[in-house]
C-alpha cells in the first residue's frame, strides 16, 4: 500500500526583499522551512495554503503563481511509510503581519516551549534579507530545489 503525504507551502516576499520562513522545533529536531502544512481531506491546493497561513499566522494571503510541484521521489523526514509531495506557491500577505517575528533562528518564548512540551513541536516566523536567502537557508531537500529557483528566476517588483 502506498501512503501519499500532500504537502502545500508558501513562498512570501515582503516589500523590503525579505523571504519568510518557519523555524520549527519538531520530535527533538530543527527545521527551517517554508509556511504551509498538510493538505486536508476535501479542500484545494491553494484553499490548503491560505488556511494554513490563517492557522499559523492568523494571517490573510493571496496564493499566487505556482512554483513547483515534487517531480521525484522523497520519502517523509517524520514516516518512513509515507511519499512526500510538496506543491509550492508565491503568496502575498493582504494584511500586516500579526504573527510575532523574530530576528534570529529558532527564537522561541516559553510559551511556544510550553506549546512544544504538550504537542512535541512548535514554531516562530522570520523573514531572511533576499540577498543572504540561499537554498542554505532551509532544511529540507525539497525546499532546497524550491529555494534555488526562486533565488533564481524571482524578479521582485520595483
Amino acid at each position: 500500500m502506498s501512503l501519499f503525504n500532500l504537502r502545500v507551502y508558501g513562498i512570501l516576499i515582503n516589500d523590503k526583499k525579505q523571504v519568510l520562513v518557519s523555524d520549527e522545533y519538531i520530535r527533538g529536531n530543527y527545521y527551517t522551512k517554508f509556511p504551509g502544512g498538510g493538505l486536508e481531506f476535501g479542500e484545494g491546493t491553494r484553499d490548503c495554503l491560505s488556511r494554513e497561513f490563517m492557522e499559523e499566522m492568523s494571517l490573510k494571503v493571496e496564493v499566487g503563481d505556482h512554483i513547483y510541484t515534487t517531480d521525484y521521489f522523497q520519502m517523509s523526514a517524520f514516516n518512513p511509510e509515507h511519499q512526500i509531495i510538496s506543491i509550492y506557491y508565491y503568496a502575498k500577505a493582504l494584511e500586516e503581519i500579526k504573527a510575532p517575528l523574530r530576528d534570529k533562528p529558532f527564537d522561541f518564548d516559553a510559551h511556544q516551549l510550553a506549546v512544544y512540551e504538550q504537542k512535541r513541536e512548535t514554531e516562530t516566523f522570520r523573514f531572511i534579507d533576499w540577498d543572504v536567502f540561499s537554498e542554505e537557508s532551509v532544511t529540507l531537500p525539497i525546499d532546497k530545489i524550491v529555494s534555488k529557483m526562486v533565488k533564481e528566476n524571482f524578479i521582485h517588483p520595483a
